[in-house]
C-alpha cells in the first residue's frame, strides 16, 4: 500500500503548481492585518491618555548597577517590575516583567553577545512625585514620574526621549482562564477570604493597614486581578482554517516612546518600503514577522522574512536608537505631528511662528515574551552603530570570495549543466566565484544528499570548480522530509530533536518535500548535531569549496497558518509563537558553526540566509526573497539593503534581473549594474523562468554585464576594506547619505543613491528608458570625482548625468585614496597575489586619506595574520605607514600604477622605500583633466615608504 506521502505527492504538485503560477502576485488574504490579529487589534484600541500604571516608590531599590521598582495598574491592580540600567557606552536599558507571572514569561537568550556591562547609576532627588537619576554626564539624567508612570530621558534641558508619556504601556498579564476549575476553585476562595476579612475588620478603616496591603503584592488576591471582560481572541484565535489554541491566553506587551525634534526614522526590516518609515495612522502598523511570502508587494508594511526590531531616529542635532528585544510578532506603529504637511505648510508655520517643535512617535506591540528595550543614545550615527554592535555583534567577515560574483538560479539540472555554465563564464571573459544549487540538486528534497542520476560524482564536480579556484554553494532547508529511509529524518526524531505540536507529537507539515518535520533550532542540543552533520564525513560529497544556502527558514509550512507555523507548537517549555522571528536566526547560526567545526576551525564560512533577526550578521549574508523583474523591485532593493545596514546586516543584496518574470535587456543590464554596487552580488531566477546567463541576450548586452561584473573585480580590495571595517565597527558598507553627512536635511530622505563605505557615492540608473539621472552631491566644501572621466564635481549640488546604457554614475570623495585592482581574472582567488592601483583623489586641501588591508582571503588566521596600512597624501608626499605593526603577513602584491586626481604638474617624482634608497617615478600629467598617473613605482604593497612630488 502507498504510504500516505507517496499518496499525497500528486496532490502537493497540483498545489504547488497553483502556487507559483497564474498572476506571479501575492495574496495578501493569506497574512493577517492588525484588525485580524488579535492582540494588535486589542492594543490598538488602547488610545492615548493617562496612564493606569503609576510607580510604587516605596519599592524602589538602587545599586551599584540598576534600580528596580514596582509599578502598579490601578484598573486591575497587576503589579509589574521595573528594571533599569546604565550601560556602557551611552545606553540605557528598560526591562518590565510580571512581579509574579503564574508561569515565567518568555526572555530572549542567545542575541546579546553577552550580558551588557552597566555603569553605576546615582540618584539626584527624590520627592513624592518621582525620581531624577544621573546617566553619569553631568546634563544627562533620567527622570522617573511616578503617577502616572513616565520615564523622560534629559540632556540639559531638552527630552530627547520619553517612554510611556502617552500611556500606552500595556502589559497583558498571564491569568487562568474563566471556564475553568482551577480558576473556579481559587475565585471561590477569594470570594469567602473576603467575606470573611469583611466581618472581622474595624468599623474604623486603619490608613496604615490600607498602605501596608498596597505596598503588599501578596496581599492582592489572585480572583481581584481577574475581573477584566474576556475579549473575543484572548483564549482562542483563527485566521481561515486555522485555529490557535493559545493555551496561555492573552500575554501581549505594549509601549509608546516619544521622539521630540524628530522627524525620520528608519530601521525595523524587512520591509519593501522607503528607507524614511512612513506614519501609519491611517492604515496598518509596520508589521515583524517572519513569513514567506510569495511575490510581495512594494510600498507596504506587510511582514516579510525577516524581522530585525531596532529602529534609528535622527535630526541634524543627533541620532537615537531603539531595540525591542521581543521575538514574537511585533506591530510597530509610527506617528507624526508633521506628517502631511506640504513644505508650504512648514513655512507657514515658520512665518506664523508657529512653536510646535516637530516630534515622532512611536508605539511597540509584541504578542507575548517581556519588555526589553535598549536605548542607544547616540549621539552621532556611528555611535549608535557601535553602541548597537557592543549588544549584538558585528558583521561575519567574510571569505574574499564571498563579496565576488554569485550565479545562481533554480535549478541548474545537472553536472553537465554546471560545467557548461561555468566554461560559459570563460568563453565570454566574466569572472565569477560561486555557482549555485537550489534544492533540485538533492535525492527527492532531502537536504545533505545529491540526486544519484544529475549529481552522481559530486566531489568531482567540486574539484573542477577548486581547480579553477571556484566555488559551490548548495541549499539546505530547515524542513526534514519525513521519511523512515532517511538518516537524517531517522536521526531527528530518535533524538526527539523535531518541534512539537501542541498535543505532544512530531510537528509535521508540507513543504518542499512534501510532509516535513522542523528540527528544534531553539535548542543548543539540536543545533550542535545539526553542525555535527556538515562533516565530511557525513555530508557525503561535500568538499572545502561547497558553502551553504538557509532558504524557507521562517520557517516556510506551506499548508501552516500565514504560509508558517502553528503559534501553539511547542519549542520545549516555550510556544512558538515566543519564538517565532528567532527561528531563523537559530538555523543560520548552527549552519555557519556547521561550517567552521569541518575545517577544524580555520575557514571562515559562507552561510546565506533568508530569514533572520537581531544578531544574524553574526552569521553571513542575507537577501531581499523572492522579488520580480519589474524597475520598481530593481529601485526597491537599495533602501531595503539601507535600511538592513543601519540595523548591522551589511551582507545584503537582491536576485539580480529579479527571482519571478523575465526581465528585458535593459531591465537586466540596470540591474547588472546596481547589483554590482551592492554588498551581496547574485543573479538568480525561478524555474519557470528562461535561462539567463550574461551571455544569452547578444554581444553588445554581454559587453554591458561584463563591464559592470569586471567594476565589481577592480573595486575588490575597496569592498574587502570595508566589510573588515563592518567586522570591526558594526558600521554599515552600504549607507545612507546622512550617515556621512548628518547635519544636511537633503540627504535625510535620499534613497536612490548610496556611499560605499565613506568614499564612493553610487547612483545607480534604476528608470525605464533614462536619459540621465540626478544625483546629490553632498558637503558644501567637498568635491567629488567621476570615476569613470576623473571629472571634477562641487559638493552641495544636485548635478545632472547624462547616461546611456554603459553608465553607471560612482564618484569618489576629494580626500579619499582608494585602492583597486585593474587586472580582472576569472574568480577573486586567481587575483591575490596581483598588483594594486591607487587612486588618490585631493580635496580642497591637496590632501587625502585612505586604506590597504590584505590578508589570506579566506581563514580565521586574519586576527593576528594581515597587513592594515594607512594610505595619506599631504604636502605633496603620498605615504603608507603600518596601522598594525605587531600583525605578521606577507603578500606578493606591489603597487603598479598610482593614479592622483586633482594634482599638479610635478617637476620629477622620487619613491623613497623603508630602507632608505630613492629613485625616479615615471609619470603622465593630464592637464585637461588634472590627473597625474605614476607608472610602475613597484613597492611591496605591505612596506614602508613615500612617493615625493617635486
Amino acid at each position: 500500500m502507498a504510504t500516505f506521502t507517496e499518496r499525497m505527492a500528486p496532490v502537493l504538485v497540483l498545489w504547488l503548481a497553483v502556487f507559483l503560477s497564474g498572476t506571479w502576485a501575492v495574496d495578501k488574504g493569506n497574512f493577517k492585518t492588525c484588525d485580524q490579529s488579535s492582540f494588535c487589534k486589542r492594543q490598538r484600541a488602547l488610545k492615548p491618555g493617562e496612564s493606569p500604571y503609576r510607580a510604587l516608590l516605596e519599592t524602589m531599590e538602587l545599586t551599584n548597577t540598576r534600580l528596580t521598582l514596582q509599578l502598579i495598574n490601578d484598573n486591575n491592580k497587576v503589579r509589574l517590575l521595573l528594571e533599569l540600567y546604565r550601560l556602557q557606552g551611552n545606553m540605557t536599558r528598560v526591562k518590565i516583567n510580571e512581579l509574579k507571572p503564574l508561569k515565567p514569561r518568555y526572555e530572549v537568550p542567545d542575541v546579546l553577545i553577552r550580558e551588557p556591562p552597566t555603569e553605576p547609576l546615582s540618584l539626584l532627588s527624590q520627592d513624592e512625585n518621582g525620581v531624577v537619576l544621573s546617566l553619569g554626564a553631568e546634563s544627562q539624567r533620567v527622570i522617573l514620574s511616578a503617577r502616572p508612570f513616565r520615564l523622560d530621558i534629559m540632556e540639559g534641558r531638552d527630552v530627547v526621549m520619553s517612554l510611556n508619556s502617552r500611556g500606552l504601556l500595556a502589559f497583558e498579564h498571564l491569568r487562568m482562564r474563566k471556564d475553568t476549575f482551577s480558576y473556579k476553585v481559587t475565585s471561590t476562595v477569594a470570594s469567602v477570604w473576603n467575606n470573611i476579612k469583611r466581618v472581622f475588620s474595624s468599623s474604623q478603616a486603619d490608613p496604615e493597614a490600607e498602605k501596608k496591603e498596597e505596598a503588599d503584592p501578596a496581599a492582592q488576591p489572585e480572583a481581584a486581578k481577574e475581573e477584566e471582560k474576556d475579549e473575543d481572541g484572548m483564549w482562542e484565535e483563527t485566521f481561515k482554517s486555522h485555529t490557535d489554541s493559545k493555551p496561555n491566553g492573552p500575554s501581549a506587551v505594549s509601549l509608546d516612546f516619544s521622539l521630540p525634534g524628530v522627524e525620520h526614522v528608519y530601521g525595523i526590516p524587512e520591509h519593501a518600503d522607503t528607507l524614511r518609515l512612513k506614519t501609519t495612522e491611517n492604515g496598518d502598523p509596520y508589521r515583524l514577522y517572519n513569513l514567506d511570502v510569495f511575490q510581495y508587494e512594494l510600498y507596504n508594511p506587510m511582514a516579510l522574512y525577516g524581522a530585525v526590531p531596532v529602529m534609528l531616529a535622527h535630526n541634524a542635532q543627533r541620532t537615537t536608537g531603539v531595540f525591542w528585544l521581543n521575538a514574537a510578532e511585533t506591530w510597530v506603529d509610527i506617528s507624526s505631528n508633521t506628517a502631511g504637511k506640504t513644505v508650504f505648510g512648514k513655512m507657514l508655520d515658520y512665518v506664523q511662528g508657529s512653536n510646535e517643535t516637530p516630534q515622532t512617535d512611536v508605539r511597540w506591540i509584541s504578542e507575548s515574551g517581556i519588555i526589553d528595550v535598549f536605548i542607544m543614545l547616540g549621539p552621532t550615527p556611528k555611535d549608535v552603530f557601535s553602541q548597537y554592535a557592543s549588544l549584538t555583534g558585528t558583521q561575519a567577515f567574510p571569505p574574499l570570495a564571498a563579496v565576488g560574483y554569485h550565479q545562481c538560479r533554480w535549478n541548474y539540472n545537472d553536472q553537465e549543466d554546471v560545467a557548461a555554465v561555468d566554461a560559459g563564464f570563460d568563453e565570454h571573459d566574466i569572472p565569477y566565484d560561486y555557482i549555485w544549487l537550489d534544492i533540485e540538486h538533492t535525492d527527492g528534497k532531502r537536504y545533505f544528499t545529491w540526486d544519484p542520476h544529475k549529481f552522481a560524482t559530486p566531489k568531482e564536480m567540486l574539484q573542477g570548480l577548486s581547480d579553477k579556484k571556484r566555488k559551490m554553494v548548495a541549499i539546505v532547508d530547515p524542513h526534514i522530509k519525513v521519511d523512515s529511509n532517511y538518516k537524517i529524518h531517522n536521526e531527528i526524531r530518535s533524538r526527539s530533536f523535531y518541534i512539537k505540536n501542541k498535543d505532544g507529537g512530531d510537528y509535521e507539515g508540507w513543504c518542499w518535500p512534501g510532509s516535513a518535520g522542523y528540527p528544534d533550532f531553539t535548542r543548543a542540543d539540536m543545533r550542535d548535531w545539526w553542525a555535527s552533520m556538515f562533516a565530511y564525513n557525513q555530508y557525503e560529497g561535500s568538499m572545502e569549496n561547497l558553502d551553504t544556502w538557509n532558504d524557507m527558514n521562517e520557517p516556510s509550512v506551506f499548508n501552516g497558518p500565514e504560509v508558517t507555523m502553528h503559534k501553539d507548537a511547542m519549542h520545549g517549555a516555550w510556544e512558538h509563537r515566543d519564538v517565532h522571528n528567532i527561528y531563523g536566526f537559530y538555523v543560520q547560526m548552527a549552519t555557519a558553526e556547521g561550517l567552521i567545526q569541518r575545517s577544524g576551525g580555520v575557514e571562515r564560512p559562507f552561510v546565506l540566509t533568508r530569514a533572520f533577526f537581531a544578531g544574524s550578521q553574526r552569521y553571513g549574508a542575507v537577501w531581499t526573497g523572492d522579488n520580480a523583474a519589474e524597475w520598481e523591485h530593481l529601485k526597491i532593493s537599495i533602501p531595503m539593503c539601507l535600511s538592513l545596514g543601519l540595523v548591522g546586516i551589511s551582507f545584503c543584496g537582491a536576485d539580480v534581473g529579479g527571482f519571478f518574470k523575465s526581465p528585458n535587456t535593459e531591465l537586466l543590464v540596470r540591474w547588472y549594474q546596481t547589483g554590482a554596487y551592492q554588498p551581496f552580488f547574485r543573479a538568480h531566477a525561478h524555474l519557470d523562468t528562461p535561462r539567463r546567463e550574461p551571455w544569452l541576450f547578444g554581444p553588445e548586452n554581454t559587453a554591458l554585464i561584463r563591464e559592470a561584473v569586471r567594476q565589481r573585480y577592480t573595486l575588490l580590495p575597496y569592498w574587502y576594506l570595508q566589510f573588515y571595517h563592518a567586522h570591526r565597527t558594526g558600521e554599515p558598507i552600504m549607507r545612507p547619505l546622512w550617515v556621512e553627512y548628518p547635519e544636511d536635511p537633503a540627504t535625510f530622505a535620499l534613497e536612490d543613491e548610496f556611499l560605499i563605505g565613506r568614499d564612493l557615492l553610487v547612483h545607480p540608473v534604476t528608470e525605464e528608458g533614462a536619459r540621465g539621472v540626478t544625483a546629490y552631491l553632498p558637503g558644501k566644501d567637498q568635491v567629488w570625482f567621476d570615476v569613470h572621466t576623473f571629472q571634477k564635481h562641487n559638493g552641495a549640488q544636485n548635478l545632472y548625468i547624462p547616461v546611456t546604457m554603459s553608465s553607471i554614475p560612482v564618484f569618489q570623495r576629494g580626500g579619499s585614496i582608494i585602492p583597486r585592482k585593474i587586472r580582472v581574472r576569472r574568480s577573486s582567488s586567481c587575483m591575490m597575489q596581483d598588483p594594486y592601483t591607487l587612486y588618490v583623489a585631493l580635496n580642497l586641501q591637496r590632501t587625502a586619506e585612505g586604506e590597504l588591508y590584505i590578508d589570506d582571503g579566506h581563514t580565521f588566521n586574519y586576527e593576528k595574520e594581515f597587513i592594515h596600512r594607512r594610505l595619506s597624501f599631504a604636502n605633496n608626499v603620498l605615504s603608507s605607514v603600518n596601522l598594525a605593526p605587531e600583525a605578521q603577513f606577507s603578500t606578493g602584491s606591489w603597487i603598479e600604477r598610482i593614479v592622483i586626481l586633482g594634482a599638479s604638474k610635478p617637476s620629477k617624482v622620487l619613491l623613497k622605500t623603508d630602507d632608505g634608497q630613492e629613485s625616479q617615478v615615471e609619470f603622465d600629467f593630464d592637464a585637461s583633466m588634472s590627473v597625474l598617473t605614476l607608472r610602475k613605482p613597484g613597492m611591496n604593497a605591505g612596506a614602508d615608504w613615500n612617493v615625493m612630488l617635486q
